[in-house]
C-alpha cells in the first residue's frame, strides 16, 4: 500500500509539472496579442452602409460632380463697402419723408379803428389827462398795424407821445419794445395816421402808451365810471422822520390819509357815459389778477384786502 501511494504521488507531481510548463509557454505566446488588442481603441460603426474609401478626386472632376440644383443657384458676388453705402444713400434719398403735421400759428385780426362818434366824444373828454383821446389814439395805431400772427412779429411797444393842440403829432419816442417788427409796424402806422381832432384841453397832450401787437390781446379797454373821483395821493411813509421836524401824531395821520375808492361818494360823471361789457369784463379780470382771491374754510372765495 505504501508503494502504491508513493507511485501515485510521483505521477501526480509529474502531471502538474507538465501542465504548468504548458501553461507558462501559452502565456508567453499570448502576451503580445493581448497588448495589441488593448492599445487599439474600441470603434463602433452605427452606419447601415459600410464606408468605402474613395480615391482623391481632382478639382476639375469635383466641379463636374456638382448637382444640377446647386449649380443653377446664382452665386452672390460680394460688393465693396463703398458701393453698399452709395446704394443705401440712394435708396434712403428716394424714400419720401413722412408728412409732419404743420402747426397752425395763432393769429388775431386788427381791431376796428375808432368811429367818428367816438372821436367826437374823446375830443371833449378832459378827465384823467384826456383819457378817451389817449385810448382812441392807441386803438387807431393798433388798427393800422394789421393782423398779429404768432412768432417773431408779435410783441409790445411802449412809446412816449406828444400831440399838439391842433391834433398833429409833435414828437414820438420808442421807450422799449419786445419785437423789432412790431416796432417798425407801430412807427409806420404812427406816421401814416389820418388827421386827428384837437386835444380836449386845447393844450399839448403828453402821455405814454403801450401798444399790444399780440395774437391773443389787443389792449385793455379803460373804465370811465371812476374818473370823477379824486386821484389818490401818492404814498408817503407815515413813520419816516428826518430827525428835526416835529413828528405827526396818529390822529393827524388818520386825517391826512387818502380815502379809499369804495369810501368816496359815487358821483356820476356827465362825460363818462356807460362802459362797454368788454371794458367791465377786463376791469374785473384786472382786479382779480391784482388782488387775487382767498379761499375760506367754507369754500367761498373773496378778494384779498
Amino acid at each position: 500500500m505504501l508503494e502504491v501511494r508513493i507511485s501515485f504521488l510521483v505521477a501526480l507531481a509529474l502531471s502538474l509539472g507538465v501542465h504548468a510548463g504548458l501553461l507558462a509557454l501559452w502565456a508567453v505566446k499570448a502576451q503580445p496579442a493581448l497588448e495589441s488588442a488593448v492599445s487599439e481603441p474600441l470603434q463602433v460603426n452605427l452606419m447601415s452602409v459600410p464606408v468605402q474609401q474613395r480615391a482623391p478626386v481632382s478639382r476639375a472632376a469635383r466641379a463636374e460632380a456638382v448637382p444640377i440644383e446647386q449649380s443653377a443657384k446664382p452665386r452672390a458676388i460680394p460688393s465693396p463697402p463703398d458701393a453698399e453705402d452709395k446704394v443705401h444713400v440712394r435708396i434712403t434719398a428716394s424714400i419720401p419723408p413722412s408728412p409732419t403735421p404743420e402747426k397752425q400759428l395763432a393769429s388775431m385780426p386788427a381791431p376796428p379803428p375808432p368811429t367818428a362818434e367816438e372821436w367826437a366824444l374823446a375830443s371833449t373828454y378832459t378827465l384823467k389827462n384826456s383819457k378817451r383821446y389817449r385810448h382812441n389814439w392807441g386803438q387807431q395805431v393798433r388798427s393800422m398795424m394789421g393782423a398779429a400772427v404768432e412768432g417773431e412779429r408779435q410783441g409790445l411797444v411802449r412809446v412816449h407821445v406828444e400831440i399838439a393842440p391842433d391834433g398833429k403829432l409833435a414828437k414820438v419816442d420808442v421807450l422799449w419794445s419786445t419785437s423789432e417788427i412790431a416796432e417798425k409796424l407801430a412807427l409806420q402806422a404812427i406816421r401814416a395816421m389820418p388827421p386827428l381832432p384837437p386835444t380836449p384841453t386845447g393844450k399839448p397832450l403828453v402821455f405814454e402808451k403801450t401798444i399790444a401787437f399780440l395774437p391773443f390781446e389787443t389792449g385793455w379797454p379803460p373804465i370811465y365810471k371812476y374818473d370823477c373821483l379824486p386821484d389818490p395821493r401818492s404814498f408817503q411813509n407815515p413813520f419816516a422822520w428826518n430827525g428835526s421836524s416835529p413828528q405827526r401824531t396818529s390822529q393827524a395821520r388818520q386825517e391826512n390819509a387818502s380815502p379809499a375808492r369804495s369810501d368816496a361818494p359815487q358821483t356820476e360823471c356827465p362825460d363818462a357815459g356807460p362802459d362797454s361789457i368788454e371794458a367791465e369784463e377786463k376791469d374785473m379780470e384786472r382786479q382779480f389778477k391784482e388782488w387775487g382771491a382767498v379761499r375760506l374754510n367754507g369754500g367761498d372765495e373773496v378778494f384779498r384786502e
